[in-house]
């Protein structure tokens, strides 16, 4: 029976699925928006809402907690400098999941994760053209 044995599984072994979803998170962290499956979307969010809420102080057992688990610096610089105090005045909910198409390969459902501020701006055809 598999009672109490919830958490995505993603169809990897352990260390694949912890590198993977540490992968992901600093993705996520340097670029503010990524596409990935949905699966792995829900899987990651709630490990970028922990680091989040870690960053938001800026103890050095945090920064420490934070670099052990992105392992890049540079990721933790940006998570602590720029990621974690935009979101000083909210209490949770930092990332959202937009669902996209499916992947044309293997027809996995696809999504977008990326945090609430962040603003899109499409380049549109005035602009284009504005340039030349």
């Amino acid at each position: 029976m598999r009672h109490l044995k919830g958490g995505f599984k993603l169809g990897r072994n352990p260390s694949h699925r912890k590198s993977l979803l540490r992968n992901l998170t600093a993705s996520l962290i340097e670029k503010n928006r990524i596409e990935t499956t949905l699966a792995k979307a829900k899987a990651v969010r709630p490990i970028v809402e922990k680091m989040i809420t870690i960053g938001k102080t800026g103890t050095l057992a945090n920064k420490r907690r934070a670099l052990a688990y992105l392992y890049k610096r540079e990721t933790t610089h940006l998570l602590f400098g720029e990621v974690a105090p935009r979101f000083m005045d909210r209490n949770g909910g930092y990332t959202r999941i937009i669902k996209t198409d499916f992947r044309k390969g293997d027809g996995a459902e696809m999504a977008i994760i990326e945090f609430v501020d962040y603003n899109f701006e499409p380049k549109s055809k005035k602009a284009k053209a504005k340039k030349k």
